[in-house]
């Protein structure tokens, strides 16, 4: 199988990339202008899902089976002032990307979050559960979700949470994991919110599902996270513990928190639509930290 991974410099896109070419032939993508400095393991091909040209003319060449969107415009905070690089990327270049999907007859993999869901129903979300996004980012990414859906058929919209992998999170400046680490070491108070209930959520993980989901060619919506659900002060909490660590740390409120776009305070997803197939693989999230937390102290 021939497979595309737009993002693929970003932490999901590399785990995606080290898990598929050990079975397919990839061509990982990324805009050129977020190549960044770091050394990237493998050849990258430049494509902007906001140039239907660009992605026309790379399907053409490269004829892929299946297209995996893990580019995103995702600084969420920044967004709720100025939406319109968002919605360039997270919902017309989507709309690209179908269209071109649907005439090379690729599956198309668009990446969402939990962030369409509002946090108001307090038990775990499931695929049939309707959105209500609460910030312009969520936004965003539901409208590529609805631009798919009426464009391609042959579509996987995969939801997933709080993402942390090896890599981190380039666009953001570091996951949360790392942020936490870094705190630590510099002897700061910490302040997390305690008032966010997720599912935190390992790249490699949720990389190997995926490689698993787009065999089926069982098109449609579905949650894809670890299992098992915490606050952020509790997964902050969890990775000082495991990582043998004592910083000061102490919950706060949202609101003590005062971040510009506000978060669903509960967006726990359940992986229904993947345990339905009898495909989900997806590990308790401490589990996966402890993994993640050893790999990188190698």
């Amino acid at each position: 199988m021939r497979v595309l991974i737009t993002g693929a410099r970003g932490q999901l896109g590399r785990d995606l990339v080290a898990v598929l070419s050990t079975k397919h032939e990839v061509l990982a993508t990324q805009r050129r202008s977020l190549y960044g400095d770091d050394d990237v393991p493998f050849p990258l091909v430049s494509l902007d899902v906001t140039e239907p040209r660009e992605i026309h003319d790379t399907l053409q060449g490269f004829q892929p089976h299946v297209v995996i969107n893990c580019a995103a415009f995702h600084r969420v905070d920044d967004i709720e002032s100025n939406a319109t690089q968002a919605f360039a990327v997270n919902a017309l270049g989507v709309h690209h990307l179908a269209l071109a999907c649907r005439q090379f007859d690729a599956a198309l993999v668009h990446i969402s979050t939990d962030y369409v869901f509002d946090g108001a129903k307090r038990s775990p979300y499931v695929e049939s559960d309707p959105p209500n996004p609460l910030s312009a980012y969520g936004t965003s990414k539901l409208a590529g979700e609805l631009l798919l859906r009426n464009t391609w058929h042959k579509h996987y919209i995969v939801r997933t949470c709080g993402l942390y992998g090896l890599a981190g999170a380039s666009g953001k400046g570091g996951n949360f994991v790392n942020t936490m680490l870094r705190l630590a070491a510099e002897g700061k108070p910490i302040r997390v919110v305690n008032d966010q209930v997720c599912t935190p959520t390992y790249t490699r993980d949720l990389a190997h599902q995926l490689a698993v989901l787009i065999e089926t060619e069982a098109y449609g919506t579905y949650h894809a996270t670890n299992d098992g659900a915490c606050s952020w002060y509790e997964f902050a909490c969890a990775i000082f513990e495991i990582a043998g660590l004592k910083p000061d740390v102490q919950p706060i409120s949202s609101a003590e928190y005062g971040a510009p776009a506000r978060r669903p305070p509960y967006s726990v997803l359940q992986n229904a639509a993947l345990q339905a197939l009898g495909i989900d693989r997806m590990r308790h999230w401490r589990e996966a930290l402890a993994e993640y937390l050893a790999l990188k102290q190698r």
